[in-house]
């Protein structure tokens, strides 16, 4: 009797993510595989092959050898990286070989325990909804048996090994201005947090002979005891090394670097929020370059004004970057982003690469003259003081539903002293206040998991709402 799944496999707003041996094991990843080859040999598209990447966690080049022995068997060609590469460099070569589409194997920004798996379309980017409930319902028919394995096929030419960095560093360069950065003398520190953006800056601003300095570029799969995930309380040691290093900037990527948090010449934390609006400026008042806006529901309201400001088209999507990718294939999108640091840029690829707002990020600053400091001071003057925050509430099994409910049949009419004027449901339930901040609650689809998200004038009221929100989830 063949074994069975423990629980089922679903994919969330970013692929399929488990704990490493307790799902996350090499049966259920072969039954993953398996269901990705019948989907990619029913589109016709199998003979184009995958190109199939992996992080720095424990065991991901092993189980991305898996995945490949597995589409190999069911007849798919394979460009295996030689080594753990960026998401964004193996969507960058999903399109520079002309495959059908590409695999990921990462858990992103999650704990080390975790790994997972990210299915990329043809064209560079994440997963379409349709393409997403296609892989699961096979998924299904996949959960009944071992997937066949054919290692001899490395041999044979069927997985063919690849170094993914010399086009991506290629199309880079077409994208940055690294003639400004190295004229204005910037001091940059990267932080790839262990993950598999190490060396990638490093390397490429070493080449362009621009002052680099690279901290946590060690292999290491328990990423030093702190989650991949850029955000202030993660990023100490970034700051540390900014100030000790006097640089001028400090970048930080997540786990398999698609995502990006920063940090100004002080040592202060520089959030995801702040980086898409500065970067949408940089592409609109210096690039020149036009087109509209797409932003996910729990995104910051600059990013609305700054759109009207600009006479810009502005789109909000669901919460996931494949809601965003979709806009990004059918209109002329200047930029997309999301809460969560990842952030999709027009000429590229529909895709979040961590890595090119990083050296965007250097640019604006080479360009302007201005410190990130005084940018987000120029910034905020403009559109107006934003301060953000979120909590994850972990609740018992069927908590999450019944604060939602509760919610709905009895709405605050009143939060952080502002008088509430609208009710959002499009992703989660959200409370807009008469000031313009707001309250988010999104329960997980895949755990019991309730995200919380606030944004206010002040952090005094961005606390008061988050206050606000642990309190209804523990009455």
């Amino acid at each position: 009797m063949s074994a069975r799944l423990s629980s089922p496999l679903k994919f969330g707003t970013d692929g399929w993510r488990a704990v490493i041996a307790q799902d996350f094991t090499f049966a259920n990843v072969r039954r993953v595989a398996q269901a990705l080859a019948d989907y990619v040999v029913s589109t016709g598209e199998g003979s184009r092959g995958l190109v199939v990447g992996y992080d720095t966690r424990f065991l991901s080049d092993r189980f991305a050898a898996s995945v490949a022995e597995v589409l190999a068997a069911n007849g798919v060609p394979v460009y295996l990286t030689d080594q753990a590469a960026p998401t964004p460099a193996v969507s960058y070569a999903i399109k520079h070989l002309g495959a059908a589409g590409g695999v990921m194997v990462t858990a992103s920004h999650n704990p080390p325990e975790y790994n997972g798996i990210k299915f990329k379309g043809s064209y560079g980017g994440s997963a379409l909804p349709g393409m997403v409930a296609e892989i699961e319902s096979r998924l299904e028919t996949a959960a009944g048996g071992e997937a066949p394995r054919v290692t001899a096929n490395r041999v044979s030419g069927c997985i063919r090994s690849f170094d993914p960095r010399p086009p991506y560093f290629a199309q880079l360069r077409k994208l940055v201005d690294f003639e400004a950065i190295r004229s204005a003398g910037l001091r940059l520190v990267v932080d790839p947090m262990h993950g598999a953006g190490r060396g990638y800056l490093k390397e490429l601003l070493a080449e362009e002979r621009i002052s680099v300095t690279e901290i946590r570029g060690e292999f290491n799969p328990s990423f030093g005891g702190v989650n991949p995930e850029p955000i202030a309380c993660n990023l100490d040691v970034l700051a540390q090394a900014v100030r000790e290093s006097r640089g001028d900037l400090g970048v930080a990527t997540d786990g398999d670097a698609d995502r990006v948090g920063a940090m100004d010449e002080r040592g202060n934390f520089v959030d995801s929020h702040r980086i898409f609006a500065l970067l949408l400026e940089h592409l609109v008042s210096r690039r020149r370059w036009t087109g509209a806006v797409v932003k996910t529901f729990s995104t910051t309201q600059m990013i609305d004004k700054l759109a009207a400001a600009y006479g810009l088209t502005l789109y909000e999507t669901p919460i996931g970057f494949k809601y965003v990718c979709e806009y990004m294939l059918a209109d002329d999108i200047l930029i997309g982003g999301e809460e969560s640091g990842g952030i999709g840029i027009k000429n590229h690829l529909p895709e979040r690469d961590g890595l090119l707002c990083s050296l965007l990020l250097a640019e604006s600053l080479a360009v302007s003259g201005l410190s990130l400091a005084a940018l987000v001071d120029d910034l905020l003057r403009r559109v107006g003081q934003h301060e953000y925050g979120r909590v994850d509430l972990h609740l018992r099994p069927g908590q999450k539903e019944a604060v939602l409910e509760r919610l709905m049949a009895c709405p605050p009419r009143e939060l952080a002293g502002q008088p509430v004027v609208e009710r959002r449901d499009r992703d989660g339930l959200k409370f807009v206040m008469a000031d313009g901040s707001w309250l988010l609650f999104r329960p997980s689809g895949t755990e019991p998991l309730l995200r919380t998200y606030a944004e206010a004038p002040s952090r005094e009221q961005v606390r008061g709402l988050l206050a606000f929100a642990v309190a209804e989830a523990e009455s």
